[in-house]
């Protein structure tokens, strides 16, 4: 990676990290940021974030205006009657806001989630895939 993309993506965290603490403040609710990694292949980009305790139906994507908008709650099964003597993890939900280029094509995105693993593939474009040029004989 080279310093300029260092660069950006501190630039681009940091943002992330405006807008979740500007949200928590509206709505008194504390978002824990989910680890996440994002590699590409020849025809899609893939994303794949840590939510321990987050399953399908607690789960919210959306796309919108370029911005891809992770939110899952955290469910922890737990009698009734039992209370945590000791809980570190204090808010109720990740959030992630990831901003996407022109070449990709959202409408087509796949997701799933195992064991609190979310996957997300994002297709390119027809336009921004790459492809191999034959070469004809002169």
């Amino acid at each position: 990676m080279t310093d300029m993309e260092k660069a950006r993506n501190q630039q681009v965290e940091k943002q992330q990290d405006a807008i979740l603490q500007q949200a928590a403040h509206q709505n008194g609710e504390r978002g824990l940021v989910p680890p996440v990694e994002i590699y590409e292949e020849d025809d899609a980009l893939f994303l794949v974030a840590d939510m321990p305790g987050v399953t399908k139906d607690t789960l919210h994507l959306e796309v919108g205006n370029k911005v891809l908008e992770v939110e899952g709650r955290i469910t922890v099964n737990m009698d009734e009657n039992v209370s945590p003597l000791f809980a570190e993890v204090r808010a109720s939900r990740y959030v992630r806001r990831f901003t996407l280029g022109d070449d990709i094509d959202a409408g087509n995105a796949q997701a799933t989630i195992k064991d609190g693993v979310l996957t997300i593939r994002l297709p390119k474009q027809d336009a921004h895939r790459r492809r191999k040029i034959e070469i004809q004989a002169a």
